[in-house]
């Protein structure tokens, strides 16, 4: 039998809410708020419609220990918010460097939940990175003040794939260097 220490992701506090590892009770919200349409077509990854059980594999991938991505949840219930305003992720990369990647439900939008999710992500740097990249889709500039907010410089234009949208979409690239 081999034991492995388990380390729990660190829970990363704002001014209005928490950034806490992803729960199994998570995945009611994530299916809500994920599968509005806007918040997918925002994304690289998060196809609409949303298929059944995807909400709750989310939650099983983002709990799996020894992976390339580390997830929390955006947790309002210290402001008497909801429990889910929405996630922010770290996709880790090589030579000390990763992905940053956020969405937020509707709900919140335009409230400076991303921007502060965002900051005190880069703030507390619990990957130890030298280096954060974020991509933001050309046609959503709240996402790309959301990542200059965050003092990331723009780097040039590119193109992702939208799984909701079923094709490349025009990207702004975005670099962060970290002390």
């Amino acid at each position: 039998m081999i034991l492995e220490k388990i380390v729990p992701r660190a829970e990363i506090a704002t001014d209005r809410f928490v950034l806490r590892p992803v729960r199994k009770s998570d995945a009611g919200l994530f299916a809500l708020y994920a599968g509005d349409k806007r918040v997918a077509e925002a994304t690289q990854g998060i196809p609409h419609p949303l298929p059944p059980g995807t909400a709750e594999a989310f939650c099983a991938r983002a709990m799996a220990t020894g992976t390339e991505e580390d997830i929390w949840v955006m947790d309002g219930t210290r402001s008497d918010l909801p429990e889910v305003l929405g996630m922010v992720s770290l996709r880790k990369m090589d030579r000390g460097q990763s992905e940053i990647a956020f969405w937020v439900a509707p709900a919140f939008w335009n409230h400076g939940i991303a921007s502060e999710a965002v900051q005190a992500l880069v703030a507390a740097n619990p990957q130890k990175n030298c280096t954060m990249f974020a991509e933001a889709f050309q046609d959503n500039p709240g996402s790309a003040r959301v990542l200059t907010n965050a003092g990331f410089q723009y780097l040039g234009d590119a193109e992702s794939f939208s799984v909701a949208r079923g094709e490349a979409v025009p990207t702004w690239t975005y670099i962060r260097k970290l002390d």
